[in-house]
């Protein structure tokens, strides 16, 4: 069991079939394995530096890391029992441009360059809602990917960066150099609403806020959700805010940190809707670039090379062919059914088992019984009686190590673990916040499912003795799946590697709840720009109506499109609706302490329709168009706030969508 002490970078097992067939029955080789190596920059190390290993990553110590080494010895001698052949796919540097290019595809601008590049005007409403440190990421990686294209000699229009954005200072009516900290704000805040009234004022995240920033509590613990990381990190780089909380690796060190509470509620994924979401995306992306633009760490995508992969099965199978063959099974899953199995099946026993997911089932039968889930599972006639705790664990974590690309993407998971670097421990975890909102739906599902069995587990800990350190070292390794690390020769550079994907593992645990918040300064973002398209809406509109009809009559048309619910809602008062549930709908009075709780429990003492057969746990109060898509409403927000923030929002009562 020699491991391969010269070999650089991360290697991520992929498994693809090989001569057809589901590649998991009692045939060998019925499965390939391929690697994706992922090449990491150690030339920061000194060459024969002394090697403190108190010092490094919350002085997680050589005795500390034993779990870590073992559950790679295990993963070892699972992989030498399978006897499976091993191709090595490099994931390639791309090109000079190449990344940049597929950046600002992936931010949703790939307008701002290439054969449309003269109609970037269409990106003008996203520019117009980002920060200075977001408008300096664009622009940095605009400026590179027009520069390749010079030396290209490509003969389509090459737009020069800084027009792209003077046209979106123009367009705004106001000139913004970078220098000017209210440029974003200016349009929410100062010009008017095509019908006169004034439009909510939505907080950006610029680094003009000094004012609520001081008025905020400024523990080192509180998260600051509403002003924008990257705009944190500028503005705090070099005072002691910004100073790393320092201390050990134990499961107490961790700092408390917080979210303190919100008047307008606070966000889950899953909360919007599909087409706000699309944008969270984009502006997480641009934001997590801007953080690690200035605190001086390298954000790059790597790129999977497409491999053969199963097209059915469970282990080595793609999470999007699994979940579309259980949702035939199971409409709606959203979790492979396996997965979910096979985490039931741990915990039917009890989670006191002393030493559970660090003590590895025996892996000849392992691989028995993973031959027969393959053949059994769907069928229904697969005995679980047989299958040990252990046995359950190690399949949890094979499955886990055996997607053909990783849980946490190929695209990510450099990104993920270069977390570490980051400087303060508060700036690891708002980095972590916006990687989770990066994941894939069916890749983010799963992680949070996995998150969630593995606090079980720690909150056992007094009897199984597994700390969140332990469970970090023994799945870190599942999840950051490396090779190349000697067992008896451990190098400097192996073992801060090693430290730090279990820093970050503990991360992940430690604050799952924080990490599946959608950032309150995101969201306002999200509103900016839905209040700025429906404006470009109005005015395509209006101009379409000017060549078709005469202005009085166009005049007259946009009266009537005015406030349409003001004639019957007076001032201060929301119509609360709930059509799946109830003909009747209530007019509600909107006060300082009411809540959006206060609106459902409420609506459920009425006794019409289905009302009175649901819970309150079943329904939830939405905030509907107006300058958001949709939004499910925590039973903490503030109905009068958040009617300030979307004062044409329409309200309604329905189940949330499973």
């Amino acid at each position: 069991m020699s491991w391969r002490s010269g070999s650089r970078g991360v290697v991520l097992t992929a498994y693809h079939p090989s001569g057809g067939g589901d590649g998991g029955g009692d045939r060998p080789g019925g499965r390939r394995s391929g690697q994706y190596t992922m090449n990491h920059d150690h030339s920061k190390t000194p060459d024969g530096a002394s090697f403190d290993r108190s010092g490094s990553q919350d002085s997680l110590d050589e005795l500390s890391m034993d779990d870590y080494w073992k559950e790679l010895e295990n993963i070892h001698e699972t992989r030498g029992n399978n006897q499976e052949e091993r191709v090595a796919l490099v994931v390639k540097e791309p090109d000079e441009g190449e990344l940049e290019e597929e950046w600002l595809k992936e931010a949703g601008l790939s307008n701002l360059f290439g054969e449309s590049s003269g109609d970037s005007l269409e990106s003008v409403v996203f520019l117009s809602t980002l920060t200075r440190t977001q408008r300096a990421a664009v622009e940095k990686r605009v400026e590179t990917v027009t520069q390749t294209m010079r030396k290209k000699n490509k003969h389509h229009q090459i737009p020069d960066v800084r027009d792209i954005f003077r046209l979106q200072n123009d367009s705004k009516g106001k000139v913004c150099d970078g220098n000017e900290p209210s440029t974003v704000r200016t349009s929410e805040t100062k010009n008017e609403m095509q019908d006169g009234t004034k439009g909510p004022k939505f907080s950006l995240g610029t680094d003009e806020q000094k004012r609520p920033l001081e008025d905020m509590p400024s523990s080192d613990t509180d998260i600051n959700l509403e002003i924008s990381f990257s705009e944190q990190a500028a503005n705090f780089k070099d005072s002691s805010v910004g100073k790393m909380c320092k201390g050990g690796g134990g499961d107490t060190l961790l700092p408390n940190f917080r979210v303190p509470k919100d008047k307008t509620g606070t966000t889950k994924i899953g909360d919007l809707a599909p087409q706000d979401m699309k944008k969270v995306y984009s502006l997480a992306l641009i934001e997590l670039t801007a953080l690690y633009d200035i605190l001086g760490t390298e954000f790059k995508q790597q790129k999977a090379v497409k491999i053969k992969t199963k097209d059915c099965g469970l282990f080595g199978v793609p999470l999007s062919v699994l979940l579309e063959q259980d949702q035939k099974k199971v409409p709606g899953t959203k979790i492979p059914l396996i997965f979910q199995k096979l985490i039931a099946q741990i915990e039917e026993a009890t989670l006191e088992t002393e030493g559970l997911l660090r003590i590895p089932g025996v892996a000849t039968r392992i691989k028995s019984l993973c031959q027969e889930l393959e053949t059994k599972f769907y069928e229904g006639t697969f005995n679980w009686e047989n299958v040990k705790q252990h046995d359950a664990a190690s399949l949890l974590k094979l499955f886990i190590r055996e997607l053909p690309q990783p849980l946490l993407t190929v695209e990510y998971l450099k990104a993920f673990q270069d977390v570490q670097k980051l400087p303060t421990k508060k700036q690891q975890l708002q980095a972590l916040n916006l990687l989770v909102l990066l994941l894939p739906e069916a890749n983010r599902d799963t992680l949070k499912v996995l998150l969630e069995f593995l606090q079980r587990v720690i909150d056992h800990r007094e009897k199984n003795k597994m700390t969140l350190k332990n469970v970090a070292m023994v799945m870190a390794p599942n999840l950051f799946t490396f090779h190349g690390f000697s067992s008896k020769t451990i190098e400097q550079r192996e073992f801060v590697m090693a430290a730090g994907t279990a820093n970050v593992m503990r991360f992940m645990i430690q604050y799952q709840k924080l990490l599946w918040t959608i950032p309150k300064f995101i969201v306002n973002q999200v509103r900016k720009q839905n209040t700025e398209s429906q404006k470009k809406e109005k005015k395509d509109k209006a101009m379409k109506k000017l060549l078709k009809k005469m202005a009085y009559d166009r005049e007259k048309h946009e009266k009537q499109e005015k406030t349409p619910n003001d004639a019957d809602v007076p001032q201060g008062v929301i119509r609360v609706q709930a059509p799946h549930l109830s003909k009747v709908s209530m007019a509600i009075q909107l006060t300082e302490e009411l809540k959006a709780g206060d609106i459902v429990a409420r609506f459920l003492s009425q006794k019409s329709g289905n009302v009175q057969t649901l819970k309150k746990e079943e329904v939830f109060l939405y905030e509907i168009g107006g300058n958001i898509g949709e939004r499910c409403l925590d039973d903490d927000t503030y109905m009068k706030d958040l009617y300030q923030l979307n004062p044409n929002a329409e309200w309604v009562i329905k189940s949330k969508q499973s």
